[in-house]
This record gives structure tokens, C-alpha cells and sequence, in this order.
């Protein structure tokens, strides 16, 4: 594939190091014209000086052919920006962007960057899974039918124990897709299944219901 990758700070070296390990055709736009010697120095002659917000520097870049476009600059500003062109000016089919606030998660997503990557956000998920503190954790978005995919787990004083799916105020266009629970395989719930306290569920929601979701398995 070929990939575009803007801003080339520890984060951009790395990946883009990485991505060419696996073989890919790679190049790198950065501002600045140390680092961006520095990684030709160091990589080859995969960076170029260039501001990957600018449609100009954009279309030398190629992005018309870019399969990808990955922008992990320190500056979430820069990064949709950079991201909404590729996609929407130069029809890039994936684009990626790194949010270092989390509370910009939900405008990126609204603007269509396919998938978002917040540093803390993954951190956090990692201690809920040592201690939950959080209702619902994020596992996929499917941008493009706005839906989401999360789980869920049943709390022992979740009101959902002993009922059967069917029996669950589920919102509109919810879906229980899998139910992990100790010492069995995980299995797909039907209308007749039975909630168990501790139960983990996998669960198709949208961004708008996810809240709904999380009291309606786990309670308020």
C-alpha cells in the first residue's frame, strides 16, 4: 500500500519505520527541516518538508493514490484538517488521525476520519480492564453505518440478571452480538437467553444510544 503519514515527531518516525519493516511504500510530511533530515538521515529519502494541511503540498505527495492517510501531529487541529482534505479532496479510502485530547474524539468522528486514536483513551481502557470504573468500553467504530461496537459487563446488582433478552428495554437498532461468560465458550444470545451477573456482552450500539445501553445492562 502505499501511506501518507504527516508529521514526523517521535510518534511519525516510529510508525513510519515500522510500516516500511512491513514493506509498504511510504512518505513522510513534516515542517520541520531538521527532523525532516534527520529521518531522511536515518530512513532514506522517505520525508519531505511540507505542511500536510496545504492541498498543494498534498497533491505533490500524491495523495491522490494514497490508500491510506495516517496524520499523528502534536496538534489535533492539524490532524483533522489534514485528514478531511485527504479524504474529501483527494478521495484517500482510510484516513487515521491521532487525537491527543480526548474531548475532540466525538467532533472527529461527526467529520468523518475513519479511525481515531487517543493515546489516553487506550490507556484508560487498559486500567478498566484491572478496574472497571466505566460502564462501556469502546472495541470498534464502523464510520461508515455510524454504528459502534462495545461490551459491556453485567454488574451483580445490574437489574438485567434473570432476564431474558427479549425482556430487555434495548433501544432501537441495539444488538447483543456475544455473551462471554466464565467456564463456558462464548456464544450468540438469542430472544430466550438468560442475563448472568458478571456476564460480558459484545453489543452493536451507536454513539447517540450507547448511553441507554449501558443503564439498560448495568443500571443507573
Amino acid at each position: 500500500m502505499y501511506i501518507i503519514v504527516v508529521g514526523g515527531g517521535q510518534v511519525g518516525y516510529y510508525l513510519a519505520k515500522a510500516l516500511m519493516d512491513e514493506g509498504h511504500e511510504l512518505l513522510v510530511l513534516e515542517k520541520d527541516a531538521a527532523r525532516t533530515a534527520f529521518i531522511c538521515n536515518d530512513l532514506g529519502s522517505v520525508c519531505v518538508r511540507g505542511d500536510g494541511c496545504e492541498m498543494t503540498t498534498l497533491a505533490e505527495a500524491g495523495a491522490g493514490r494514497a490508500d491510506m492517510f495516517i496524520a499523528v501531529t502534536g496538534e489535533d487541529e492539524d490532524n483533522l484538517v489534514s485528514c478531511q482534505a485527504a479524504k474529501h479532496k483527494f478521495n484517500v479510502p482510510r484516513t487515521v488521525a491521532r487525537i491527543n485530547n480526548p474531548k475532540n474524539e466525538t467532533i472527529f468522528k461527526k467529520m468523518g476520519i475513519d479511525v481515531t486514536i487517543s493515546s489516553t483513551n487506550i490507556i484508560m481502557e487498559s486500567i478498566e480492564e484491572e478496574m472497571p470504573t466505566h460502564p462501556l468500553t469502546h472495541l470498534l467504530d464502523i464510520q461508515e453505518q455510524g454504528l459502534e461496537i462495545v461490551e459491556i459487563k453485567i454488574p451483580p446488582h445490574s437489574p438485567a440478571i434473570g432476564k431474558t433478552v427479549k425482556e430487555l428495554s434495548l433501544p432501537a437498532g441495539n444488538t447483543l452480538s456475544l455473551i462471554i461468560r466464565s467456564q463456558q465458550k462464548p456464544f450468540v444470545p438469542d430472544k430466550d437467553t438468560i442475563l448472568e451477573a458478571e456476564d460480558q456482552i459484545i453489543a452493536i450500539t451507536t454513539p447517540e444510544s450507547e448511553e441507554a445501553l449501558g443503564t439498560t445492562l448495568r443500571g443507573s
